[in-house]
């Protein structure tokens, strides 16, 4: 029996107006603040140039083959992702919800604050605001840091000011919709993030040592490569640097043209934002260098943490830079993680909003506004004193498990359920490079097996000791249980009807 489908909608679907703008609106959603410190620490700590090795088998392994798929797949069905998944198969539609839901409620809700804390930190590179102990600055200070994730404390004002102008800002751009607002935004964004991190790049490497550090960075130390963490680190950074499965490549690939080089943008998109993560490590590890011939400690001792390299680590160099110099050097790398901040955020608003518009119809402009009044009011929580313990375990959980299981679904549906072959001879008619056979064998089996190999490991972890030490019942609580809501969310909201007739599209 043919199983009836979703049509496409009444209206005429928004379409970008450029590829190049397709292409920088992809780009600006996969380029975000982990590319400029979450990929600088991965290497700092997995052997330098060696992890270069483990990422960039993990770029072509997973990353190239899952952008493929989520352009490929949202391309084809003209969908959102809940729009998409239902198109395959209606019993899959609440996957398509459960990904958006974890994007906007739970990525957005910390990734604004975390931006936010860019933002101030902008406004406190002119006069160097964190003195002399830049920790102790940041977390009791600034962050006005709890005991634990228990203890919720005060809101912090300065966190809650800059949220507003993140998310105001967000709201403004995706409240015009997708050619004047999104692609016009990420037109203004990428070009600027370029022109920063250059300069950014230029100034580093010429600091007093800064070779000292990207002799580190570069030089590998192979025999890293035998330790397991350090290739579960490098496939887990290149599945989310990329953003997959949040929804957005399915999303964005639905705005494009029927003809399309499909293969051909994945791999722009997919090897830009990695090249971007690769420059911007010159100017880390630069900075790093200098820090480490200022104080006289080696390069390997000037790091504890991720968050800490950009909000520890990198003002304590900063302050140690001549005076005419340190105030610019800070409002430019400062200035780098908002920009990079907001084109990450303005897709998962995007993404989410799609998928409402999609499902029940209301106008763009009603759907944006009470999203983005829900999703500030939803971050307050992470701009409490406990909010540092929040951020780390929702994030923690969402990426661990949320995510990774979102993909493995993904890679089922698409890859079992759905005849792949038909999307293959879909993005082949599409236009441009032809797609070989074994891009299926990696999405039928090569890809789900690292993403469930991923996720028994975290699953091990998690199971012989709580993370990084939370006690369990606030694990439970906060990481677990937010998920479990994101999937009662996705299910309720999936049992709801379509505003748009069944049609059957038997091809599908």
């Amino acid at each position: 029996m043919k199983q009836p489908q979703l049509s496409e909608a009444h209206h005429p679907r928004p379409q970008w107006k450029s590829r190049m703008g397709f292409i920088l609106a992809a780009l600006g959603s996969a380029v975000g603040l982990g590319n400029i410190w979450r990929f600088s620490y991965l290497c700092y700590k997995n052997g330098g140039g060696a992890f270069l090795v483990p990422y960039l088998i993990a770029l072509f392994v997973v990353g190239i083959p899952l952008m493929i798929l989520e352009l490929g797949i949202g391309h084809r069905m003209r969908g959102s992702a809940p729009m998409t998944f239902a198109k395959v198969n209606r019993n899959w539609e609440w996957c398509g919800w459960w990904a958006v839901i974890c994007a906007m409620f739970g990525i957005m809700l910390y990734y604004s604050t975390v931006i936010s804390w860019c933002f101030n930190y902008v406004f406190f590179s002119f006069d160097l605001r964190w003195g002399i102990d830049a920790n102790h600055f940041f977390f009791q200070e600034f962050l006005k840091i709890s005991s634990g994730p228990g203890e919720i404390g005060d809101i912090i004002s300065p966190i809650v000011l800059g949220l507003i102008g993140v998310w105001a800002f967000s709201w403004l751009i995706v409240f015009f919709g997708v050619q004047k607002g999104v692609e016009r935004a990420n037109k203004i964004f990428m070009p600027l993030l370029l022109v920063l991190t250059i300069v950014l790049v230029v100034l580093s490497v010429r600091l007093e040592g800064a070779m000292e550090g990207i002799k580190v960075y570069l030089t590998p130390n192979f025999d890293l490569l035998t330790k397991k963490q350090v290739w579960i680190d490098a496939f887990s950074q290149i599945f989310f640097t990329l953003s997959l499965s949040f929804g957005i490549m399915i999303t964005y690939a639905s705005y494009l043209p029927r003809k399309v080089n499909i293969v051909k943008d994945a791999y722009i998109i997919s090897l830009g934002n990695c090249l971007f993560s690769f420059i911007s490590g010159f100017a880390v590890f630069g900075t790093l260098g200098y820090m480490s011939h200022a104080t006289g400690k080696p390069v390997s001792e000037v790091v504890s943490q991720a968050i800490g390299l950009a909000f520890v680590t990198y003002p304590q160099a900063i302050s140690l830079m001549p005076k005419m110099f340190c105030n610019f050097f800070g409002v430019l790398f400062f200035g780098s993680l908002v920009v990079a901040g907001l084109s990450s955020a303005v897709s998962l608003i995007e993404a989410f909003s799609s998928a409402v518009i999609d499902k029940f119809h209301y106008p763009r402009k009603v759907v944006v506004s009470v999203v983005c009044i829900a999703g500030f009011f939803g971050s307050i929580i992470f701009t409490s004193q406990s909010g540092l313990f929040w951020i780390d375990i929702v994030d923690h959980f969402i990426n661990q498990y949320g995510l990774i299981l979102v993909g493995i679904f993904q890679c089922i549906l698409l890859g079992w359920i759905f005849k792949l072959s038909k999307l293959r001879e879909h993005i082949n008619h599409a236009g441009g490079i032809v797609l070989r056979r074994w891009w299926e064998v990696c999405i039928k089996f090569v890809t789900p097996i690292v993403l469930i190999l991923l996720f028994i490991n975290n699953l091990q972890k998690e199971l012989s000791s709580p993370y990084e030490g939370y006690p369990w019942e606030a694990i439970i609580l906060i990481g677990r249980d937010w998920l479990i809501v994101a999937l009662i969310a996705a299910l309720f909201v999936a049992m709801r009807p379509w505003k748009r007739e069944l049609v059957d599209q038997s091809e599908h």
